[in-house]
C-alpha cells in the first residue's frame, strides 16, 4: 500500500546512492593518483599532505556555509575514525603499497568490508540480511580474483600484508565509530573535523613532508592535492552523507565496485589492458554490488521509519 511518506523516503534513497557512487568514482580514481605521488612521497609524507590539502579544502567551505564545530556528543565518534580512519589506515596502506604488489594489496584490503558488516551487527545493532551477505560474497570472490590476477610473483611481503591487514581493521573501526556520530552532526562537520585530526595525528611527518616536496616532480605534488581535494574531501563527505542514509554493512558493500573500477580507469588512463580473469572478477564485484544493495519485495512495499540519521531541518544547510 503506498502512501505519501513513501516519496520522501525514495528521495533520501536515490540521494544516497548518489553520493555513494561519486565515493566509489573518486576512491578508485586515488590508486591511480597514489601511485604516481607515492614514488617522490614517503607513506607518512604523503598521508600528512593528503589530509593538509583536504583539511583547508573542508575548512573553507565550512568558512564559507558558516558551519560551526559539531555537538560534543559527536566528538568521540570522529576523534575514533578521525585517528583510526584518516590517519592511520593512509599511513598504513601507503606503506604496505610500498612491499606489496597491487593485486595482493587490493585482495587484503578488501576484507575491510566484510569487517564492516560484523563490526556493525556487533557494535550498532545493524541487521545483516541475507541478500547482503550473499552481495558480499560474491564481490569478495570477485576482489580475489582481481587480487590474484594483478599479483607477480615474489612480490610481496609479510610485513606489507601485515600493514595491509592492520588498514582494513582500521577502516572498518573507523567507519563503525563514524556512524554514530552523524546522527548529531553533519556529513560536512564529521567529515573536516575527522580530517583535522588524521592530519594532527600525522604532524610528526612534517619534516619528511618538506623534505619530500623539495625534490618531488610537480606531477607528484600535483597527485598528492588531488588526492586531498577530491577522493578525501569530496569522496569522504559523500560517503558520510550516504552511511548517515544506510547501515554500515551496507556502504562498506558498496566499496566492493572500487577494484572493478580501478581495473577500468587503469585500462584507460594507464593502457593497462586488463587480462580475461581482472575482467571476470571486475564483472563479479559489480554483481555482488548489485546484490548488496537491493532489497527484496516485502522490504520495499513498507516504507522505511524514520531514523535518528535523518538531518534535522536545522542542520539542514550544514549537509553536504
Amino acid at each position: 500500500m503506498m502512501n505519501v511518506s513513501s516519496r520522501p523516503a525514495s528521495r533520501a534513497e536515490v540521494l544516497a546512492a548518489c553520493a555513494a557512487a561519486v565515493t566509489v568514482v573518486l576512491w578508485a580514481s586515488a590508486f591511480v593518483s597514489i601511485r604516481s605521488a607515492g614514488t617522490a612521497y614517503s607513506p607518512g609524507a604523503l598521508a600528512l599532505g593528503r589530509l593538509l590539502a583536504g583539511a583547508l579544502t573542508l575548512g573553507a567551505i565550512c568558512l564559507v556555509r558558516r558551519v560551526g564545530p559539531p555537538p560534543r556528543s559527536a566528538w568521540r565518534g570522529i576523534l575514533i575514525s578521525g585517528l583510526l580512519w584518516f590517519g592511520f589506515y593512509m599511513v598504513a596502506l601507503n606503506w604496505g603499497e610500498q612491499q606489496v604488489d597491487a593485486g595482493t594489496a587490493a585482495l587484503v584490503v578488501n576484507v575491510g568490508p566484510i569487517l564492516i558488516a560484523l563490526l556493525g551487527a556487533r557494535l550498532l545493532g545493524d541487521s545483516v540480511p541475507p541478500r547482503l551477505l550473499a552481495g558480499m560474497a560474491v564481490s569478495f570472490a570477485g576482489a580475489v580474483t582481481v587480487g590474484l590476477s594483478m599479483s607477480g610473483s615474489g612480490g610481496s611481503s609479510v610485513l606489507g600484508v601485515v600493514l595491509c591487514l592492520l588498514a582494513a581493521v582500521a577502516y572498518a573501526a573507523g567507519v563503525v565509530a563514524q556512524k554514530p556520530a552523524l546522527s548529531s552532526a553533519s556529513p560536512l562537520q564529521v567529515t573536516t573535523y575527522g580530517c583535522l585530526v588524521g592530519a594532527v595525528a600525522c604532524l610528526p611527518f612534517a619534516g619528511q613532508l618538506v623534505r619530500d616536496a623539495a625534490d618531488a616532480p610537480l606531477s607528484a605534488t600535483l597527485n598528492m592535492v588531488y588526492l586531498g581535494v577530491f577522493p578525501t574531501a569530496l569522496a569522504f563527505t559523500t560517503w558520510a552523507y550516504a552511511l548517515a542514509r544506510t547501515t554500515a554493512g551496507r556502504m562498506g558493500a558498496t566499496t566492493y565496485a572500487v577494484p572493478a573500477l580501478v581495473v577500468l580507469m587503469s585500462w584507460l588512463a594507464l593502457g593497462e589492458v586488463p587480462g580475461p580473469l581482472t575482467l571476470a572478477g571486475g564483472a563479479l564485484c559489480l554483481a555482488g554490488v548489485a546484490v548488496s544493495r537491493s532489497r527484496s519485495r516485502t522490504a520495499t512495499a513498507v516504507a522505511p521509519p524514520r531514523t535518528a540519521e535523518e538531518p534535522r531541518p536545522d542542520r539542514a544547510r550544514d549537509s553536504a
